[in-house]
C-alpha cells in the first residue's frame, strides 16, 4: 500500500519514535550490568554480548544497508568482523575472548543507532514508499524496514530481560 506523503510523514516520526523507545527500553536493560554478566550463558543458549552485537548488526542491515545502501566508510559504524559474528544466522558461543569486549559492542551500538536517526530522519516519502534495496520476508517498503527494526528490537530486548533473570538480576518493573 502506497501511503501519501502527509500519512508518511505521521508514519516515519512514529517509526523513528518507535525504535528510539525501543533502544531507550534496550538500555535500561543494560544499565547494571557487569562485563562477566554480558558473557554469561545460562542454559547455554545465547550471552547478552551476542544479543546487543546483533542489535547493532541488524539495526545496520535494516535501517541503513537496506535503506541507502552499503557505503565505503559504513566500517566506522560496526565492522565486517562483528557484522559477522552477529549477524542472521550466526550462533552465540561461550568463549567470552572469541568476542570484542563489551565497551566496543556498546560503542557499535550507539554509533549504528546514531546514523540511523540521523539519515533516517532525512529520508523522502518517495524514498519510504520503495522496496528495501535487499527484499525480506516480513515487509515489503523501506518504511517496512524501519518498522521491523523497533519490533525485531523488542524481541531481543524481551531475551536480554530473560537473561537478565537467569543470571540473578531483578526486573526493572
Amino acid at each position: 500500500m502506497i501511503l501519501s506523503g502527509q500519512t508518511i510523514n505521521v508514519a516515519l516520526k512514529q517509526t523513528l519514535e518507535q525504535i528510539q523507545a525501543a533502544r531507550c527500553y534496550t538500555l535500561e536493560l543494560l544499565q547494571d550490568l557487569s562485563p562477566e554478566d554480558w558473557f554469561a550463558m545460562p542454559g547455554g543458549v545465547s550471552h547478552i554480548a551476542w544479543q546487543v552485537g546483533h542489535l547493532a548488526t541488524a539495526e545496520y542491515r535494516l535501517c541503513l544497508d537496506r535503506i541507502r545502501g552499503e557505503r565505503a566508510d559504513d566500517g566506522r559504524l560496526i565492522s565486517l568482523a562483528m557484522l559477522t559474528l552477529f549477524g542472521r544466522g550466526s550462533v552465540p558461543i561461550a568463549e567470552a575472548e572469541k568476542y570484542p569486549p563489551m565497551s566496543d559492542i556498546r560503542a557499535a551500538l550507539e554509533r549504528v543507532h546514531k546514523a540511523t536517526m540521523m539519515e533516517c530522519a532525512r529520508l523522502s516519502d518517495d524514498d519510504l514508499s520503495l522496496a528495501p534495496l535487499r527484499s525480506h520476508k516480513y515487509f515489503s517498503t523501506k518504511l517496512g524496514s524501519l518498522q521491523w527494526c523497533s519490533r525485531h528490537e523488542m524481541a531481543h530486548a524481551g531475551q536480554i530481560a530473560l537473561l537478565r533473570r537467569m543470571i540473578g538480576k531483578p526486573p526493572l518493573w
